[in-house]
C-alpha cells in the first residue's frame, strides 16, 4: 500500500488517552487542540477528495451524538459486535485490515488521507502495519487519571520529526493546561 497512514492522538505523560469514555481532561475543552485535530483530519490536499477517519466502536460512541459523523470526512467504524453501521457512520468493518481494503479498493477514487483516531487497539494495529506511518501526537504536559492508554512509541520504529508543515512547534496553553504538538514518522 503506497498511501501514508496517519494516527492522531492527544495523550498524558503516562500515555493515557481516555477515562470513562471521555478524554482524560473532560469536562475541560481544549478548543485549539480540537481545532488542530479537525484541521489535520478534515483537510484534504487533493481537490474533490475527502479524508477517511478510522475508529473503533467505543471511540465512535465517545463522540457527542451531535458531532457524529465527523463532517467533511468519511467515517469508518471498526466493530465485531455491531451488525450494521452505527447511526451516522458511513461504513462498518470488522477489523483494521478490512478498513484498509475498503479504502484501497472501493473508496480509492474518493479518498486522500487516512487518519486513525482511536482507540488503543486500533492505534496498535496502525503502528504495527506495513508502510509509512505518521503519528500526530499532542503531548498534554499535565497528568490526568486515565483508564485507556496509547501504545509505546518505539524509537527503533519511529523518529520525531524536527518540524512538520502547519504544526506549531511552541508549547500551547489552554485552560491552564500546557501541551505541545509532535509528529513522528516510521523508520
Amino acid at each position: 500500500m503506497s498511501r501514508i497512514l496517519n494516527g492522531i492522538v492527544a495523550l498524558c505523560p503516562d500515555l493515557g488517552i481516555g477515562k470513562n469514555g471521555n478524554l482524560p481532561w473532560h469536562p475541560v475543552r481544549l478548543n485549539n487542540e480540537f481545532a488542530h485535530f479537525r484541521k489535520m483530519t478534515a483537510t484534504s490536499s487533493v481537490k474533490g477528495k475527502q479524508n477517511v477517519v478510522i475508529m473503533g466502536r467505543k471511540t465512535w460512541f465517545s463522540i457527542p451524538e451531535k458531532n457524529r459523523p465527523l463532517n467533511n470526512r468519511i467515517n469508518i467504524v471498526l466493530s465485531r459486535k455491531c451488525k450494521a453501521p452505527p447511526p451516522g457512520a458511513h461504513y462498518l468493518v470488522a477489523d483494521f485490515s478490512s478498513a484498509l481494503r475498503l479504502v484501497d479498493i472501493e473508496l480509492t477514487e474518493q479518498v486522500d488521507q487516512v487518519w486513525v483516531i482511536g482507540g488503543s487497539s486500533v492505534y496498535k494495529e496502525l503502528m504495527e502495519s506495513p508502510g509509512t506511518r505518521r503519528l500526530f501526537v499532542t503531548r498534554i504536559l499535565k497528568q490526568f487519571e486515565c483508564d485507556t492508554f496509547f501504545p509505546e512509541i518505539s524509537p527503533e520504529k519511529y523518529r520525531l520529526l524536527p518540524e512538520f508543515p502547519e504544526v506549531p512547534r511552541e508549547v500551547q496553553v489552554e485552560s491552564d493546561i500546557e501541551y505541545r504538538f509532535e509528529v513522528y514518522e516510521s523508520i
